[in-house]
């Protein structure tokens, strides 16, 4: 019916209404905590480049995954933060059983079961170069070598209790050779969430400071294992080739440049579809929320808000416990 019998503005009139018809509502139950490991204790060590996170030691890092359970979010997402000293060229640490990333997967999960873990699986905070694979004279990364150092990866976190291994390397073909280790040593529930639309973007610097990797890498970059960023149609077929080999979900990053992607991920395969709202998306609202240009609340739930109307059915980001703490103030 035309206008005046049609007026849309007459179920926005009041909140009761405006709720009733909401088509999309974001929950803590949607969010994934993202912290940094670091080895030591009762240590916190401020990244710059992100007001308000830290790098932790295991026993710090107890106590934000405490505070996750309590907030009802679901799961968390680690990554380490290796000295320099343990740093080589193949990246070798990344599969020692008593590395900080593996023994603090153990103390998680010793005190914490109910949480979800998800194990970063990528050389860079490795290796001395900066780059998520190893390399050959001329610089150029190896994707069959680097996938059996992926391999020795995912085992080490299997073992060691992740739920959830994320191979966000960009390598062709290291979700079936995952699949088939984490079968054959008898890890069949470990699950595998491929990063398959990892953009080669530029709003990962401050996530680079906090493993350490951005010194390492220097003037280098990924362009030739991370997607170009004015593709579309290749992210479908990254995410196709994966399903194929046996990943469990698959992920878009980054979150807000990329809506349109996730958009037809979803509509596509209708797989579960994880989506990370990156370190530099975090370090924009932050810093402007800091010097009064935004309100961080709202800026902070539209943001995620909009990932999940797009169609992530979770999403990784720094602000879950804030964001879960804006919800509960809002009812």
């Amino acid at each position: 019916m035309p206008y005046p019998a049609t007026r849309l503005r007459r179920m926005r009139r009041d909140a009761f209404s405006r709720a009733l018809m909401r088509e999309t509502t974001l929950l803590p139950s949607d969010l994934i905590m993202v912290a940094f490991v670091i080895d030591g204790a009762d240590k916190r060590e401020p990244i710059a480049s992100m007001p308000g996170v830290d790098r932790v030691s295991i026993d710090q890092l107890e106590k934000l995954a405490g505070e996750c359970v309590a907030a009802g979010i679901p799961a968390l997402a680690l990554f380490p933060s290796p000295p320099a000293s343990v740093k080589t060229e193949d990246g070798r640490e990344a599969w020692n059983p008593d590395n900080v990333f593996q023994r603090a997967a153990r103390a998680l999960k010793a005190k914490y079961p109910e949480l979800g873990l998800i194990g970063d699986v990528a050389l860079d905070p490795y290796t001395t170069h900066g780059q998520d694979g190893l390399i050959d004279a001329s610089g150029y990364i190896l994707n069959d070598m680097t996938i059996e150092a992926l391999v020795k990866m995912t085992l080490a976190q299997a073992e060691a209790g992740f739920d959830i291994v994320a191979p966000s390397d960009m390598m062709d073909g290291r979700v079936g050779a995952m699949r088939a280790a984490l079968e054959k040593a008898g890890y069949v529930n470990t699950r595998i969430l491929a990063y398959s639309a990892k953009y080669a973007s530029s709003f990962y610097g401050p996530f680079r400071d906090a493993v350490g990797s951005a010194a390492n890498l220097g003037k280098g970059d990924k362009h030739t294992y991370q997607m170009d960023v004015g593709n579309s149609d290749e992210a479908l077929r990254e995410i196709e080739l994966d399903l194929a080999e046996g990943a469990d979900a698959v992920m878009v990053k980054p979150g807000m440049p990329y809506l349109d992607i996730v958009h037809r991920v979803k509509r596509r395969f209708g797989a579960p579809t994880f989506v990370y709202q990156v370190s530099g998306e975090y370090a924009m609202l932050k810093a402007a929320a800091q010097n009064g240009w935004l309100n961080e609340k709202a800026v902070v739930l539209e943001s995620l808000t909009s990932i999940k109307r797009a169609g992530a059915d979770a999403i990784l980001t720094y602000f879950a416990l804030d964001a879960a703490r804006y919800l509960k103030e809002r009812g």
